[in-house]
């Protein structure tokens, strides 16, 4: 039998990256996919075809996860098609805007919040919800950063939201843990996905940017998702409130020759 045999999971930004290649291997498990995008459709339906080439059904949903009631819609567009969600992973974020704390405008602050800490905010409520109604179980999978733990100078916002969305998710799992809600984080380093496009094409920049990891590279969108996949099946029933670094070493070497 397959990890995910009749589990439904929704995925927030499944139509590149991690989020899509969470969606694939999940299919892949025997998972059918709600697949959530903020404007790549074309994206999206490269992931609800791939999910449906292993015979799994899959519903492509647009959601800004920033707006509370667009979450409320897609969850509803969800379950009116599957009857039940069993697996959330909150994926969708945006990068750090790389600006000082003293010239930081409000408004560019209150846009990183509000989509990876609000957003993961209301996607997990939505999910929490829902799965008491249904009598408990479940797993909730953020899909957060290292920045969760250490910090760059310049990119506040996305720090905050990240440290917000480790505290958020221990919170929860205190909160469920009784109720057979599993709630974890993934906290990826360095991946090649879109938000890194620039070291994607330029395999100079790559491998400076590498030169900090003690792996010596980068990861993969698929190894993120498989890691996806032990926290969303019952392999992983007696782990909640964890952190997992996925990150080459990284958080280990960053005070390193002080």
């Amino acid at each position: 039998m397959k990890k995910l045999e009749h589990k439904i999971a929704l995925i927030t930004g499944a139509d590149s990256g991690i989020g899509q290649a969470t969606a694939i291997e999940f299919a892949r498990e025997g998972a059918d996919i709600v697949i959530c995008y903020h404007s790549d459709k074309e994206g999206a339906e490269e992931t609800l075809h791939k999910v449906r080439e292993y015979g799994r059904d899959g519903l492509s949903v647009q959601l800004d996860i920033s707006e509370e009631q667009q979450v409320e819609k897609a969850f509803g567009e969800a379950l009116s098609a599957f009857g039940r969600i069993d697996i959330l992973v909150n994926n969708a974020g945006v990068n750090g805007s790389g600006i000082k704390v003293a010239d930081m405008d409000t408004d560019v602050f209150d846009k990183t919040i509000r989509t990876n800490l609000y957003g993961t905010f209301f996607c997990s409520r939505r999910f929490v919800r829902h799965r008491l109604e249904q009598g408990g179980k479940g797993k909730i999978i953020n899909v957060s950063s290292v920045h969760e733990e250490i910090v760059q100078p310049g990119n506040a916002d996305y720090n905050a939201s990240k440290a917000g969305i480790r505290n958020l998710m221990r919170t929860m799992s205190l909160e469920l843990a009784e109720s057979g809600i599993n709630v974890n984080n993934i906290a990826p380093g360095m991946i090649l996905t879109p938000m890194n496009q620039e070291a994607m094409d330029d395999k100079e920049l790559r491998d400076k940017q590498t030169q900090n990891i003690p792996a010596k590279r980068a990861a993969q969108p698929e190894e993120v998702a498989k890691l996806a996949l032990f926290l969303a099946s019952s392999d992983s029933d007696y782990v909640t409130g964890s952190s997992y670094f996925m990150d080459g070493g990284l958080s280990l070497n960053i005070g390193q020759g002080a």
